[in-house]
């Protein structure tokens, strides 16, 4: 919501940059060649570290967006727990469930990393904008810069927003 609030910017955005992959656009692959990703969240389980690693592939920055994915924040307070499997057994089977058993249909767990990771410990990081959700007014500023060209590519260090 926080990117909504930046109101009559986005019409200027708009003007400059297309949004080729998100949640709320019907785009069902991660396109090749995108300038500028940001991540949210952080990478929990086998799918999150297959996207994060795609887009790594096929995007010139990654900017990691947002607390979980900038330190793993509160997806990461499964860590001290311990073993994933046990997590999931305890979520799924010892805890009061309807069916007391782990959902075996395919896509509905996907399997748990042994520890949450920030999106930068999975894949190389251009920069990092923290929030939770970051302001629009950093939001707008990340942005601004770098249409502004003030994150070349491999410039070997990453940036910090905020």
């Amino acid at each position: 919501m926080s990117f909504l609030d930046m109101d009559e910017w986005l019409f200027e955005l708009a003007e400059v940059a297309d949004v080729v992959y998100s949640p709320i656009a019907d785009v069902k692959e991660f396109p090749q060649d995108v300038d500028a990703t940001f991540v949210e969240g952080a990478v929990a389980n086998e799918d999150n570290l297959r996207e994060a690693l795609h887009i790594r592939e096929n995007s010139r920055l990654v900017v990691a967006f947002g607390d979980c994915a900038v330190s793993g924040n509160v997806t990461a307070m499964r860590n001290p727990l311990g073993d994933p499997i046990e997590i999931v057994k305890a979520v799924y089977v010892d805890a009061p469930d309807r069916d007391g058993q782990i959902p075996e249909k395919e896509g509905i767990v996907p399997p748990l990393l042994p520890r949450v990771l920030p999106v930068h410990k999975a894949i190389r990081v251009d920069a990092f904008l923290p929030g939770c959700p970051p302001p629009a007014d950093r939001i707008q500023a990340a942005l601004e810069a770098l249409l502004e060209g003030a994150l070349p590519p491999n410039r070997g260090e990453a940036i910090r927003w905020g």
